[in-house]
């Protein structure tokens, strides 16, 4: 399978990565950057092929990896419209859909969209998955082993979805390092130095994150299991409770969903 990225940035960058550490052969990978000392950095870290335009000879792929910034994806879309010969195409580009993206290929359907999120950068991401009724089953099977270097996938069946994606992990790892940034806030105005409030609330997260995906029981149920009647933990949450934390996060993400839609209307319009 040959794939072609065109941008190569962060994300580009780590899906690169991560294909080059499952075994993918650099030699099937061509990266089509504007930015010329990207490309020579591309280059030098993977070994794989750079182009300053989208060639033909670029092209020659089964696969095309949409990796610009969504604002500059109508006037890639345009260039590509006549250079496209059946390849599958995913996009990453936040908040587009699919049907402007067809729109401005003129017309082209074999499109799945993705939402990787930032850990992905560590090959411990999550990407939701949306493709269109024209995908076939080994073209999904595709696309899945190009994300799936990164981290685990998760496909949907409706796109509107995707927003909610977004919202959850695409959006996640803010809401947590948020949490991270006050629990370090805590820790030193508890006396802790800077270095060991980072240490603390670090591995603490980790750690219960790790907990929490080891174990077969809710979130729920771990939580109060930590939590004894008239204890330290139990004082704690009804302060964050009083505080409308839980209500907080909730909200947020239902406020990035709503974002999403909102985000998906102006990218797209004529």
């Amino acid at each position: 399978m040959k794939i072609t990225f065109l941008g190569g940035g962060n994300m580009a960058n780590a899906l690169i990565g991560g294909l080059l550490n499952h075994g993918f052969p650099a030699s099937e990978i061509t990266v089509i950057e504007i930015d010329e000392n990207s490309r020579a950095r591309l280059e030098k870290d993977y070994r794989v092929c750079c182009y300053a335009e989208p060639e033909s000879v670029a092209l020659q792929s089964d696969v095309l990896l949409l990796a610009v910034k969504p604002q500059q994806m109508r006037t890639a879309c345009v260039s590509l419209r006549k250079q496209l010969k059946h390849q599958l195409i995913i996009s990453i580009a936040a908040g587009l859909r699919l049907a402007d993206l067809s729109r401005w290929l003129g017309g082209y359907d074999k499109l799945v969209r993705a939402m990787p999120n930032t850990p992905a950068l560590i090959s411990s991401g999550v990407t939701g998955l949306f493709a269109l009724p024209s995908v076939s089953e080994a073209e999904r099977l595709g696309a899945e082993r190009v994300l799936q270097a990164v981290g685990s996938t998760l496909w949907v069946t409706d796109e509107a979805q995707m927003n909610a994606v977004t919202a959850i992990s695409g959006s996640g790892p803010a809401y947590l390092f948020l949490f991270i940034e006050a629990l370090q806030q805590a820790a030193m105005e508890l006396g802790f130095t800077e270095r060991q409030a980072r240490q603390l609330s670090i591995e603490t997260t980790l750690g219960a994150a790790k907990l929490a995906a080891q174990s077969e029981e809710p979130a729920s149920v771990l939580r109060e299991r930590v939590t004894s009647k008239g204890g330290t933990t139990e004082a704690a949450l009804l302060k964050m409770i009083e505080h409308g934390f839980k209500e907080g996060i909730v909200a947020g993400a239902l406020a990035a969903n709503a974002r999403g839609g909102e985000l998906g209307e102006l990218l797209g319009a004529d």
